[in-house]
């Protein structure tokens, strides 16, 4: 995982997050959660939105590019991998994280308690 060959495009997805990110990360970093958040991180050839080691939990963040059929296809691809990697995937749209940020949190929260330790 966070495999160097994909170090710069990591950090140039970290400097260019679109306002949800920035919402969402706002909320995450810093062990706010009590667990630790890494933004931009490679998963096999994937990198992800959110990834907490500890927890083994996957957020993904959905813009409108999300929801074209092959994007869905691709998501639900990659969504099989990761899984199969022995984590969890939470799925998030933009408008949830700008509209319901509370709810959003809550959702993760859950699935951190679910998580076995």
């Amino acid at each position: 995982m966070n495999s160097r060959d994909r170090t710069e495009l990591r950090k140039a997805l970290r400097q260019h997050q679109t306002e949800p990110e920035i919402k969402l990360w706002y909320c995450l970093r810093r062990k706010q959660l009590g667990v630790k958040f890494r933004r931009q991180h490679s998963i096999g050839r994937y990198i992800v939105d959110f990834y907490c080691s500890e927890q083994k939990l996957v957020i993904e963040l959905d813009g409108d590019s999300h929801f074209s059929d092959a994007a869905i296809n691709y998501d639900r691809q990659r969504d099989r991998f990761i899984r199969t990697q022995g984590m969890q995937v939470l799925r998030f749209t933009n408008l949830e994280v700008m509209e319901n940020i509370e709810g959003v949190l809550f959702m993760i929260q859950q699935a951190l308690d679910i998580q076995p330790e």
